[in-house]
């Protein structure tokens, strides 16, 4: 049988990889989930589809893919996206009453707490990974 310690470093050079690639187009990624949760968030239901979770939970999960990019690049101006996502996440709460949507006070708390999610989350990764990673 064959010890799973064998593929330990082929694992962590496709996570170096793929959180690389991250890094480089963290723009573009960042800017298609906002796409993403906007059209989603403001598109017109008569009921919301039964997915498993809760609406909460999506929202964290959203709300933390959306910031992970962005936390892994790391700008200088990181806290001004970071308000910036809030503020826009409030914008769509407010807006989802006008297209047949209920727009939360908790959906914005659960926004938020995903986008600290999504930080948490890089901070974790960057833990992980050896200091000579190409992430450091």
């Amino acid at each position: 049988m064959v010890s799973l310690a064998l593929y330990t470093p082929v694992k962590e050079y496709l996570m170096i990889t793929l959180l690389t690639l991250i890094r480089k187009y963290w723009l573009s990624i960042t800017l298609f989930i906002l796409t993403v949760i906007t059209v989603l968030s403001l598109l017109p239901l008569k009921e919301l589809p039964p997915v498993p979770g809760s609406d909460k939970t999506h929202h964290i999960i959203a709300y933390a893919t959306l910031m992970f990019p962005t936390a892994l690049r790391k700008p200088h101006y990181l806290p001004a996206i970071g308000l910036f996502f809030i503020g826009w996440s409030g914008a769509i709460e407010l807006l989802q009453p006008y297209v047949n949507r209920y727009g939360e006070f908790r959906d914005l708390a659960a926004n938020i707490t995903g986008l600290v999610c999504g930080l948490l989350a890089v901070k974790f990764i960057q833990w992980l990974l050896p200091v000579n990673s190409e992430l450091k």
